[in-house]
């Protein structure tokens, strides 16, 4: 588990399915379980202010957004207009989404290239590569998959990366963009 305060009202926190399994849960439990779903959520978010120092009160806006092969990302926002500053209390308001990207990160591009090729051969020739602390990320949107099921390109990927906790807006801000768009179709035309 990944904890990392955004401001003085908001904080994320990244679990791996790894994280999840550690936890006793399974995804497809997690999925469908409203009550597993809200004890997991109190006892990372207590978790979390405790590593953060951050007070838990008021209203809690917690968006959770299931990213494919990765995990999760949650983002906790606390809004203080709304703290009753006699009593100390926590209202949580969750909404739960399925991440439309898939993102890998690559030790080298050699990697990036291998799995370029076999995409291609599937279709899929949009995406996006970044670079960022010495590793390469591939993006990819659920609409480029082409008809593909995302698990087997999930383990198609897996062969020649790791999934990547690192969301697609911190690679957009602190990344160095590569290849724009249409990345394996790029590769394809630089590399065959």
């Amino acid at each position: 588990m990944r904890i990392e305060r955004v401001s003085s009202s908001q904080f994320t926190i990244f679990l791996t399915f790894d994280d999840l399994v550690e936890r006793g849960f399974n995804k497809e439990e997690f999925l469908h379980d409203a009550t597993t779903i809200q004890n997991l959520f109190t006892d990372v978010m207590y978790e979390a202010s405790s590593e953060l120092g951050f007070e838990l009160e008021g209203k809690l806006y917690v968006q959770v957004y299931l990213m494919q092969a990765q995990g999760m990302h949650v983002i906790v926002t606390q809004n203080s207009d709304t703290i009753d500053w006699d009593e100390d209390f926590i209202e949580m308001k969750v909404t739960l989404d399925e991440s439309k990207e898939l993102i890998f990160s690559f030790d080298d591009f050699e990697n990036v290239i291998q799995v370029s090729s076999y995409l291609s051969t599937l279709s899929v020739n949009g995406g996006q590569v970044f670079y960022m602390g010495n590793r390469y990320y591939m993006l990819l949107n659920r609409e480029e998959l082409n008809g593909n099921n995302k698990e087997n390109i999930i383990a198609l990927m897996s062969e020649f990366a790791n999934p990547s906790i690192v969301t697609s807006y911190r690679l957009k801000e602190y990344g160095k963009i590569i290849i724009k768009s249409n990345a394996i179709q790029t590769i394809i035309d630089a590399f065959n």
